[in-house]
């Protein structure tokens, strides 16, 4: 088991940025396809950005492609969302989530087995 704590959520101005981490524990971090995903207000759950086990593919949302970016340390246990450019539509919960099972469908919440709890982005217009 891997147990995910996001953190560096906030407020920012449209057009700002933030950085999300997201630690995890265990020594088996590396063998984790990690993504991101987040959920707004009376929206479904959607997916964000994925990163492969070792961060050389990374996939991205046609919404935030462009803006932004996923990275991981493996040897610190911490997957990053580096968002820049923020709108106010990016506003939501932003949760991480893991699997060492990877199917290839890494847009869809099902193929993860461990998520955080999240942490609160708004972007204010």
């Amino acid at each position: 088991q891997v147990l995910l704590v996001e953190s560096g959520g906030g407020l920012v101005q449209a057009g700002g940025s933030l950085r999300l981490s997201c630690a995890a524990s265990g020594r088996t971090f590396s063998t984790y396809f990690m993504g991101w995903f987040r959920r707004a207000p009376g929206k479904e759950r959607e997916f964000v950005a994925a990163s492969s086990r070792s961060g050389s593919s990374t996939f991205y949302a046609d919404s935030v492609k462009g803006r932004f970016t996923i990275s991981r340390d493996n040897a610190k246990n911490t997957v990053y969302l580096q968002m820049n450019s923020l709108k106010p539509e990016d506003t939501a919960v932003y949760y991480c989530a893991g699997t060492q099972s990877y199917t290839g469908h890494y847009y869809t919440p099902g193929l993860y087995d461990y998520w955080g709890r999240g942490t609160q982005v708004t972007v204010s217009s």
